[in-house]
């Protein structure tokens, strides 16, 4: 049998084995007999040894001026981009998308690094006139301190990148806790800062189980703040103890994305977004479109093009440069989507097609699935399915369509499909959800721009470009008399 490598915890610039010394291992979805590596499943006290080590880095690293912070972002970007193929590649053996979309977002992850290392040298207060006119009164930004990381497996280099980046960049460090999924891929992610030189106890990673570390992550008194991208249910929880402990907290949680194809849109245009947007990593996107909305006029020709699309689909493992869409994550997963598709048929939808797990591969693929006859009050027209799902609903006019889209307790991305200004700034202007896209698929977030849901998508914060600044730092206002 052929070894594996045991990767570990990262705390205070070193590699250390858990201290109970147990590991889990990390299996390939595309073939579940193949074995990625070995992680810690790690225990309070791992936890509580990198977050004292990443206090006592707290006040040499916030000294530091912005710029030097950013020469170390600019280092490790540049160590990623030469291991790009290889983080890329583990990507894909580990959480199951296609090799092409692993490397576009390893190379996110690199232009993530760049754009905040930018950050060092930029403003970070305002000057305010005093109406004592021998006073200098104006403003500043202090680092939280320890910032507790929580990421998902969907997208596992450029969503703790997004996160570690602003946060060191601030003056804060940091202590991640990888989904065990991916926990691999988020180590060769932190051999990348260990590489580069920075700081011991400035970045930390411990791995294990969610509800241990999670958990002692909002209690223990060194961490200051968590960022999460997860569930609701997890995240809900995250919020109510995060207030009991006086933490701050950001949450970025689900989405039940509407796509609207209004009856003068370019239908093949919103047919390869559509299929873009819903199917691509199998679907497991929190801004994955869900829901299509599509014109009554329209609406029977939008189908038929759509599923010639889907049955063109190739399904298999993400190396194969043939594949266009790779296998859900894990059992688990896959037994959600499949239990979906089975509530779906049974109140009432029309199965279009696929629906089907793929029998004849050692993994957990599926079809790509399309339902007809989809009404709002239906299971799959409301709650996330995290899956190659797509549910067609047919409408009569665009306000319509629009009170379809806003019938969800989500609000984190939609786009709509037409010509018509008069549309569009309609759409732009009733649409509650924090990401809106014009002629675009739904699953588009640029580096550059605040991202982050509405309702029950987040926690009403923003992640990602200078928006980013107002999770990771505090608002200090001085007043200076002559």
């Amino acid at each position: 049998m052929k070894s594996i490598h045991t990767y570990l915890n990262f705390i205070d610039g070193e590699w250390k084995e858990s201290k109970n010394g147990e590991t889990s291992t990390s299996y390939n979805p595309s073939n579940i007999s193949e074995a990625i590596g070995s992680y810690q499943m790690s225990t309070k006290e791992d936890l509580d040894q990198a977050a004292c080590a990443a206090k006592k880095a707290t006040k040499s690293w916030r000294k530091l001026p912005g710029n030097v912070r950013g020469d170390y972002l600019l280092k490790v970007a540049s160590i990623l981009e030469e291991r790009l193929d290889d983080i890329a590649s583990t990507m894909t053996k580990e959480m199951g998308k296609t090799f092409f979309e692993a490397k576009g977002e390893t190379a996110r992850g690199v232009a993530i690094l760049r754009y905040y290392a930018g950050e060092g040298l930029r403003s970070i207060g305002d000057v305010i006139p005093s109406t004592d006119n021998e006073a200098l009164m104006y403003t500043t930004r202090v680092p939280l301190g320890v910032v507790g990381v929580i990421t998902p497996w969907n997208f596992p280099v450029a969503i703790p990148l997004w996160k570690i980046a602003p946060a060191l960049i601030y003056g804060n460090t940091v202590v991640i806790k990888p989904a065990s999924e991916t926990a691999v891929t988020c180590a060769k992610i932190i051999q990348c800062f260990c590489d580069a030189d920075v700081p011991n106890g400035v970045i930390n990673m411990v791995t294990g189980s969610g509800s241990l570390i999670g958990t002692e992550m909002l209690n223990h008194p060194d961490i200051n703040g968590i960022t999460f991208t997860g569930s609701n249910k997890v995240g809900k929880e995250i919020a109510r103890k995060a207030v009991e402990n006086g933490k701050k907290y950001q949450l970025e949680m689900g989405g039940k994305n509407p796509v609207i194809v209004a009856s003068d849109a370019d239908l093949n245009l919103a047919v390869e977004a559509t299929i873009s947007g819903g199917l691509r990593s199998a679907g497991q996107k929190c801004t994955a479109t869900s829901r299509v909305i599509v014109h009554t006029d329209v609406y029977d020709e939008f189908k038929e093009k759509l599923i010639n699309k889907v049955s063109e689909i190739k399904v298999g493992d993400g190396l194969e440069s043939s594949t266009w869409m790779g296998p859900l994550v894990s059992k688990s997963q896959l037994d959600t989507v499949l239990s979906y598709i089975d509530i779906g048929k049974n109140e009432g939808a029309t199965l279009l097609y696929g629906g089907q797990r793929i029998e004849d591969k050692n993994g957990y693929f599926i079809e790509p699935t399309v339902f007809d006859n989809v009404k709002p009050d239906m299971t799959i027209a409301k709650e996330e399915i995290f899956g190659p799902v797509l549910a067609l609903m047919r409408v009569d006019s665009l306000e319509e369509g629009l009170e379809l889209a806003n019938d969800t307790e989500y609000g984190l991305s939609a786009s709509i499909f037409t010509k018509n200004i008069g549309n569009i700034l309609l759409f732009i202007d009733e649409m509650e959800a924090g990401l809106v896209r014009v002629n675009a698929e739904s699953a588009g977030v640029e580096l550059q721009a605040p991202f982050g849901g509405m309702k029950q998508s987040s926690s009403h914060s923003r992640e990602q470009g200078r928006a980013a600044i107002e999770f990771y730092t505090s608002i200090k206002t001085i007043f200076v008399k002559s």
